[in-house]
């Protein structure tokens, strides 16, 4: 064809046609034109012996510093970079031309190739069926998802077996901890109906930061714990030797892939709230999964039989509530009824949330808050102090987490107006009316719609027309008194039948 060489392979396609065809037949079937084939008949020898080799047209630029100072630095620092190397022999050689960046970057490669240490090489393994699951955590930072319009700093959980492909993604809103590894494993386990014979994880690095010694043995402790519940060997790759753990964090990469497409396709990163996107989360793992549905059944008949039952993926705590109806965990203060002071409480901390519970009975469930190293938080219902400030309604003007106490940030604005437009003490008294209304009489959305409305037009609420509308009070309900007949007129009533 016009423009291509001739190469060997024709020139003995066309030698050996030429016993049995033609030159203009055998030239076409080897690929080449009549001319060309006329041309050949001519020279019968292959391309490679007639070609000598082409020699350097133009003189080495890096001839006279490769051997007596490029060679010296490989040897002596094997890490080098070639750019390091290059930018070093301009600074020693300020006429070198810039263009040998390339050339040195070649004789460089083809040095090391040849005289350069032995480099790790990469054993490739062979699985069987139910042998082994990996597990790992990821971070979704890039993804700007949003839940109601407020960031979600969060990282998925990541489980994948390694013969079948099956997949199980858990979205943790904490770090890589124990608790989150626990929950994410075990969920995994029980959607998928049975346990490999191996577990293997990344060491738990994340997780054993900033842990005294007693405190990573307590975690090793634990995690050994969990894998011999569901009789898995628990092995870890070495710490920074990501390739040990390949086979799950290749898989990272196609899920946060697929992730971002869907994410795309939907149009938008916001979520109502955290079950919609964990949905959303699973629905994108479950359509993996359909891909590999034949290799997961044929898995499932290897795995090993589930417990009877969940082993703990939580971690559990004493607390004392104090007389601020309230206890301080992971420095972060959390609001209880008041009914609970005085009282020890176990407190049972999962990623998401902590569950309350008085002796064995359960009390509550709250959402677990996280704070930075160094602050301090709070979490507060208004709800299990709202009965105490309606006898003391001063100490909302000084009270510590005053701004936390507010529902709704319409309850905030609206106390900053009624502190600039009345009395201290009217103010107080008039706020804490509202937040008992809106807890009373369940109506804490559209009170705050209806303050922002105030707000908007610059008036102050109508505290009687707000009492009109959210009627009845609950503490004003009549009491209803039932006459209860004497039993001798159900004697009559009965007698009266029997006749």
């Amino acid at each position: 064809m016009s423009g291509r060489h001739v190469n060997d392979h024709q020139m003995r396609l066309f030698m050996k046609l030429r016993q049995t065809h033609s030159i203009a037949t055998a030239a076409v079937k080897a690929g080449f034109s009549v001319a060309t084939g006329y041309r050949l008949a001519h020279e019968p020898m292959l391309p490679m012996q007639r070609d000598a080799p082409r020699g350097r047209r133009r003189a080495d630029p890096i001839a006279d510093i490769f051997e007596n100072e490029i060679v010296p630095l490989l040897k002596a620092s094997p890490g080098l970079r070639a750019v390091a190397i290059y930018e070093e022999m301009r600074r020693r050689h300020p006429n070198l031309d810039p263009g040998v960046r390339r050339t040195m970057e070649r004789r460089i490669r083809s040095w090391r190739a040849v005289h350069g240490p032995e480099q790790e090489v990469i054993f490739r393994q062979a699985h069987e069926p139910g042998r082994m699951g990996l597990s790992d955590f990821t971070d979704m930072g890039d993804f700007a998802v949003a839940i109601a319009g407020e960031p979600l700093d969060h990282r998925l959980y990541h489980f994948r077996l390694i013969w079948s492909g099956f997949e199980h993604a858990h979205v943790i809103l904490g770090g890589e901890s124990y608790v989150a590894l626990a929950e994410g494993l075990q969920n995994a386990l029980w959607a998928l109906g049975g346990a490999p014979g191996e577990h293997r994880s990344d060491s738990l690095s994340a997780a054993f930061r900033n842990l005294d010694a007693e405190a990573r043995a307590d975690l090793t402790t634990r995690y050994d714990a969990l894998c011999e519940h569901y009789g898995m060997i628990p092995t870890r790759n070495n710490r920074g030797i990501a390739h040990e753990n390949g086979g799950i964090e290749s898989a990272h990469g196609h899920l946060k892939a697929s992730i971002r497409d869907a994410l795309l396709l939907r149009g938008s990163c916001n979520f109502d709230d955290l079950d919609a996107y964990r949905c959303f989360i699973e629905e994108i793992v479950a359509r993996k999964n359909r891909r590999n549905a034949v290799r997961i059944d044929a898995e499932r008949a290897a795995l090993k039989p589930l417990p009877d039952r969940r082993t703990r993926d939580y971690e559990e705590t004493i607390v004392t509530i104090t007389s601020a109806s309230g206890f301080t965990l992971r420095r972060v203060f959390y609001t209880v009824p008041s009914r609970l002071i005085g009282h020890r409480v176990r407190v049972r901390l999962y990623d998401d949330r902590i569950d309350l519970f008085l002796g064995g009975t359960f009390l509550l469930t709250l959402p677990r808050i996280r704070v930075a190293s160094g602050v301090c938080g709070r979490r507060i219902d208004y709800r299990h102090v709202i009965h105490s400030l309606r006898r003391k309604p001063m100490a909302l003007m000084r009270l510590s987490y005053r701004d936390q106490l507010f529902p709704r940030d319409a309850y905030r604005l609206m106390f900053e107006r009624l502190t600039d437009a009345m009395p201290e003490r009217n103010a107080c008294r008039l706020m804490v009316e509202l937040l008992s209304m809106a807890h009373e009489r369940a109506c804490e959305a559209e009170l705050a719609d209806l303050l922002a409305q105030d707000l908007e037009a610059n008036r102050l609420p109508d505290i009687n027309a707000l009492r009109v509308r959210f009627a009845p009070d609950p503490a004003a309900l009549p009491d209803v008194v039932v006459q209860l007949g004497p039993l001798s007129d159900y004697d009559a009533l009965l007698m009266g039948e029997a006749a």
